[in-house]
């Protein structure tokens, strides 16, 4: 059984279909039994185009329908997830990317994403 979280830019490029994403990656996400984004990849997402550090090629309000008509399921945030960062060490300290490493460890989750820090701690990523 395959369960994989995006990483925000993954779910970007495989929602943009950017040539970013490396094919093998999104034909394994084409198969998978369970694709998540996490919650805060929204929250991420909408800090950032407020702030004016992303675009979209498409208009931010269409996501919501995009999970819905696809096999990406939304992840929310637990208790159990924050307990998780409360444990974490501090190897990487965007708080984005901590919860995704925190529910990566709670849920068992491999994590697609191309930041090569989240290697320091116990998950599996694969980007290749």
């Amino acid at each position: 059984m395959t369960d994989f979280l995006l990483d925000t830019h993954a779910f970007i490029w495989l929602s943009e279909n950017d040539p970013n994403l490396p094919s093998n990656l999104r034909e394994m996400i084409n198969v998978a039994d369970n694709v998540y984004l996490s919650i805060v990849s929204l929250w991420e997402i909408a800090i950032k185009l407020n702030l004016g550090k992303l675009s979209l090629k498409r208009s931010y309000e269409t996501i919501e329908q995009e999970l819905k008509s696809s096999d990406i399921l939304l992840l929310p945030i637990s208790f159990i997830d924050t307990l998780q960062i409360y444990r974490l060490p501090l190897h990487h300290r965007d708080p984005f990317d901590r919860m995704l490493i925190a529910q990566a460890i709670s849920k068992s989750l491999i994590l697609i994403s191309r930041d090569t820090q989240f290697d320091a701690y116990p998950i599996q990523r694969i980007w290749e």
